[in-house]
């Protein structure tokens, strides 16, 4: 007690915050840090998951280079992140930009736009694998009979079952990038709408030069948020491709997703770590590719 009276403020300021923060610090040491750090260990070894854990230097990540199973799901996850980003960014901002607009049952609408995003992914996933079975079952298929348009094995094509399986995925999140948008929209000054229209300026030019650039903090959260979660897309896929998981020739089937296969079925957790570094890798990568890139724009 005497060597903290003997303190300046400042220093106390100092003891008090670090004392505020040591919670916080031990439980990311513990939780975030601790488990980071033996991830990288155990992919430069080879273990079964229940057996002694042998050191094998950099084979996991030689076997990964050699893997043409990974490149193929490489290539999945970038295709997930490459088009379900912008869809999504572009879908959400319309609604949100035309439901701010909207006066009559505006709550109301909002709610059915958020539902999708709190209710299960699982059930979700189920639902839409039940749209996109064949006649007498499947939604979509029903509606090309209706047409007389042959049917589409939406999840057994190489060509439609990636699509196929971004689309609800897109559809779960709307509801919460629209939420957020509306949110932004909203914390611009009226004064700034109110300027344009006293000196008649068109909506384009409003929505080009007022609204767009004031939600670029809106628009830098978004992406970065949207991008790490199509890059960890997992719970759709996995479950509406139970059958056959990761689709038809991998087709759908992204790195989180081989990484559980590696893991739980094949039990080589060396390799499974090995992945999981890499992923975690191309997360940091591109989201501080995408922050330096939207801020300085």
């Amino acid at each position: 007690m005497t060597l903290y009276r003997n303190l300046t403020i400042r220093q106390k300021q100092i003891v008090w915050a670090w004392a505020f923060l040591t919670l916080p610090v031990i439980f990311y040491g513990v939780i975030r840090f601790y488990p980071t750090g033996s991830a990288v260990l155990i992919s430069f070894q080879d273990w079964n998951l229940l057996g002694e854990r042998t050191w094998i230097g950099a084979d996991n990540y030689i076997q990964l280079w050699n893997d043409p199973v990974f490149w193929k799901v490489f290539k999945n996850t970038f295709v997930y992140l490459l088009l379900g980003t912008p869809v999504s960014l572009v879908l959400s901002f319309t609604i949100a930009y035309h439901l701010d607009k909207l006066r009559f049952l505006h709550s109301f609408v909002r709610m059915l736009y958020f539902l999708p995003f709190m209710t299960s992914a699982v059930a979700m996933a189920w639902v839409w694998r039940w749209f996109y079975q064949g006649v007498p079952i499947g939604l979509f298929n029903n509606i090309l009979a209706k047409f007389g348009i042959a049917q589409i094995e939406f999840l057994n094509s190489t060509s439609y079952a990636l699509p196929a399986v971004l689309a609800p995925a897109v559809w779960a999140g709307l509801g919460f990038q629209v939420i957020i948008f509306m949110a932004g929209i909203r914390s611009i000054p009226t004064s700034y709408y109110e300027a344009a229209r006293i000196d008649g300026v068109g909506w384009w030019t409003v929505l080009t030069q007022i609204t767009l650039p004031l939600l670029r903090p809106t628009i830098v959260f978004i992406v970065v948020f949207s991008s790490i979660g199509f890059l960890r897309i997992f719970d759709h896929v996995f479950n509406m491709t139970t059958n056959n998981p990761g689709g038809p020739l991998n087709a759908t089937k992204p790195l989180v997703l081989m990484i559980y296969d590696t893991a739980f079925n094949s039990f080589n957790m060396g390799y499974a770590t090995a992945q999981t570094v890499v992923l975690f890798t191309i997360l940091l990568i591109v989201s501080l590719i995408q922050l330096r890139l939207l801020r300085s724009a």
